[in-house]
């Protein structure tokens, strides 16, 4: 694995990222800020408590969440449009010694760093609202829910940056797609909420396992192995398909 490659393509994007940090730190603070005062300050004395802690605790991990995943699907998703369409530089990585596995790496890493920024810009936010307690080590085991969450985002954004031609369809797919699949996932409610033959399919989905085993991890320090597995298992087969997909781009 050529690591000085895949190194000079993240810190590429790091700088990228530092020219625009303050500009995009606004914007990607303010939805789940609104999100969060709508839901989480304003409807919690009619909510009450959910799964035992009050609505605003609920919603907060998940909107934070929301918030470095998404980071990480546009950061892979633009980019690789923006090379591919605009500026044309992908053409050169044709030949340079850098592989397409290597590439998507980067872009790995790369998703996962803007995640974490932006994420933690967001929870700041959020604890200064509302200040929350938790442990260290549930930090710990909230991370290891984010980083195949930021993989699998990322991986999806490459192939969809690689496959779409038209910023249109960009933004179709997140708002028809991945949204949908954000919000059923128990952003904002309890997945007992749904029918019992239904729960079952939801906890299936990737994002249910993200979602719902990070909140658990980070507020309640619970590891729920299966939905770890899950986040794994879907990011290897998402990364094989991203690079894939990315190399048959080339070769065409």
């Amino acid at each position: 694995m050529n690591v000085k490659g895949t190194v000079a393509i993240w810190y590429r994007d790091m700088l990228v990222l530092k020219r625009s940090i303050w500009s995009e730190m606004i914007a990607v603070i303010a939805t789940p800020l609104t999100f969060y005062l709508a839901f989480g300050v304003g409807m919690r004395r009619y909510i009450g408590l959910v799964d035992g802690i009050s609505y605003s605790l609920f919603i907060a991990p998940g909107l934070i969440t929301m918030t470095a995943v998404l980071a990480a699907y546009n950061e892979s998703v633009w980019s690789l449009w923006f090379h591919r369409r605009v500026q044309f530089t992908i053409e050169s990585y044709r030949v340079t010694p850098v592989t397409v596995s290597e590439i998507v790496i980067a872009k790995i890493f790369s998703g996962f760093s803007h995640g974490l920024i932006k994420g933690l810009m967001v929870a700041i936010t959020i604890f200064i609202i509302t200040p929350f307690k938790f442990e260290p080590l549930n930090l710990l085991l909230y991370i290891l829910f984010l980083i195949p969450g930021s993989a699998i985002f990322t991986c999806i954004g490459v192939i969809g940056g690689t496959m779409l031609d038209k910023p249109e369809t960009i933004g179709r797919v997140e708002a028809v797609f991945i949204m949908p699949l954000i919000f059923m996932s128990g952003l904002f409610f309890p997945l007992s909420s749904y029918p019992a033959n239904v729960i079952p399919i939801i906890s299936w989905l990737p994002t249910t396992a993200l979602f719902e085993g990070s909140r658990q991890a980070l507020v309640h320090g619970n590891f729920i192995f299966p939905f770890v597995l899950n986040l794994y298992i879907t990011a290897i087969i998402l990364f094989t398909a991203a690079v894939l997909t990315f190399r048959r781009r080339l070769t065409e």
